[in-house]
Order: C-alpha cells, then structure tokens, then sequence
C-alpha cells in the first residue's frame, strides 16, 4: 500500500491506485465539513442558541396570555363596568354648551338660600387631558346657616362643583353685632371636551413630542 502512494502524478489524479483515491477522498471530505463549519454550520448554532435563550421568555409570556384566556370572560365583565362607571362619571360633567346652565345653578343656589353675591366671577378655562377646569371666584354675605347650607346645595348639584379656599369672614365695626358673615371661596366646575378640543389636544400633544425629539 505504502508503494502505491510513491510516485503519484499530481496533474493525473484519476490514474492513482485506489488507495491514494480513497485518501485524497477522505481529505477533501473533511475539508469541506470544516469549511462548512466554519461559514454555514456555526450561523445557524448562533441562531439556535439565541432561540433556545428565548425559550423561557416565550414560555413566560404564554402562561400569561394562557391566564388571560382562561379569565376572559371576567376580565370582559370587568371592562363593561369600567365604561359604565366611566360613562356615568361622563354624565356628571356638563358639555361646553351646558356651562351657563350650570353657572346659573350655582347662582340660583345661593340666592334661594338667602345669600347675597357680592363677587361671581368665572375666571380663565384650565384645558386638561379630557376635560377642561374652570374656577369661579365667589364671595357670599349672609347668615351663618345659609352659608353652610349653600355649601352643601353645591355640593348635591347634579353635575360636578369642587368649593376651594374657603374663608369665612365675621363682620367688622358697625356691623359686627348681629351682622351677616362673608365667605369667600374658589368654586370649580369641570366640563369634558368635545371632539374638536380632544382632536386638538391630541394634535398639541404630538407637536410637543416631536419637538423633543428634535
């Protein structure tokens, strides 16, 4: 066998004996498994190494979808109380064509109590989110009593008024006996937007985020 390895014609490969064929076979068999090793075979063992990694991430992530599913329909039940919740808290805000309605509510509250206004002034509309806050400066004279009841009248009107600040003032000289007291408070009454103002809202939103970015 040793002989037939002796004086081998590298320019005739295929005259070899079947020896030399058999190993130059070999040789090029293995080189071509490391070749393709190194250049197809170690990409796609990377890749699964990363798959196999991401394992008991997605496995993680199907339990929780699994538990969502097995409590889909509860968590169903709990979203439709959550909109009625939230269309009822809706409803207890007045719509911007409602706000004088309102303003005279809060007017007409203090004057069937007895009171007399001395300042009603609505000040500068605050645009929130999903609703718009307006202050209103009061100040009230009147007895005891009646100021306490007004308090609660605002406090039970049908749509939503905060009193804030409150001050109440005894009278001062001439009419400190037996005069009426003052109240001075912040009342606030809230208002959802309508569509143009939430579109608006949402257009000053995203001007502001693209100015961060820049």
């Amino acid at each position: 066998m040793a002989e037939q390895f002796r004086g081998l014609n590298t320019n005739e490969p295929g005259q070899w004996p079947w020896a030399p064929k058999l190993a130059a076979f070999a040789a090029v068999a293995v080189l071509v498994m490391v070749l393709g090793w190194v250049f197809v075979l170690a990409d796609v063992q990377s890749a699964l190494e990363a798959e196999r990694d991401r394992e008991p991430v997605l496995q993680q992530d199907y339990k929780g979808k699994l538990a969502q599913a097995v409590n889909l329909p509860e968590l169903r039940k709990q979203k439709s109380q959550v909109e009625e919740y939230v269309t009822q808290l809706e409803k207890q805000l007045p719509g911007k064509a409602e706000m004088d309605a309102l303003l005279s509510d809060i007017n007409q509250a203090g004057i069937g109590r007895g009171l007399q206004f001395e300042l009603f002034r609505p000040g500068q509309v605050v645009v929130k989110d999903y609703y718009a806050e307006l202050p209103i400066a009061l100040r009230v004279s009147g007895r005891y009593h009646d100021i306490g009841s007004f308090a609660a009248d605002v406090s039970n009107l049908s749509r939503i008024v905060t009193l804030h600040n409150l001050n109440v003032l005894a009278p001062t000289g001439k009419d400190a006996a037996g005069g009426n007291l003052s109240m001075e408070a912040t009342a606030r009454t809230y208002r959802y937007l309508d569509v143009t103002e939430v579109a608006d809202q949402k257009k000053a939103a995203a001007k502001a985020a693209a100015g961060v970015k820049k």
